[in-house]
């Protein structure tokens, strides 16, 4: 939850090539107070059931850039292995991004929910709500 001098984040994900949320992405949370600022990991979460990541860590006060590091290679290699004991020899669809890194600027007392919709050959972000 954001306060007067934080802001906070959100974030989930939409697996576009199932229409389905995407279950058991690791995600990973860091912030910078600055361009020239060095980025400080501050943990990281997965996500549950329905693509959502409830839990990501607070961001410190001062915090004016915010990156999401999304671990895609394990799930879609998960997914890939799935396919292939309902129809060997599916073709491969693997992972052409193993990870995606948004990165985004913020301001103290707002939210930002940003949301991936991923699939194996793109993805695409959006400031939601």
């Amino acid at each position: 939850m954001s306060t007067d001098t934080t802001a906070s984040v959100s974030t989930h994900i939409l697996d576009t090539s199932m229409g389905r949320p995407a279950e058991g992405v690791a995600i990973t949370l860091a912030a910078r107070s600055g361009s020239d600022a060095a980025w400080v990991t501050l943990g990281g979460s997965a996500t549950d059931a329905d693509g959502r990541c409830k839990d990501l860590p607070a961001l410190p006060e001062e915090t004016t850039h915010v990156r999401l590091d999304f671990e895609t290679e394990t799930y879609f290699a998960k997914k890939q292995a799935e396919a292939q004991q309902d129809a060997p020899r599916v073709r491969d669809s693997g992972a052409f991004f193993p990870e995606v890194a948004i990165t985004f600027a913020v301001k103290p007392g707002e939210h930002y929910h940003v949301p991936l919709l991923l699939n194996p050959f793109g993805y695409s972000v959006y400031r939601g709500s």
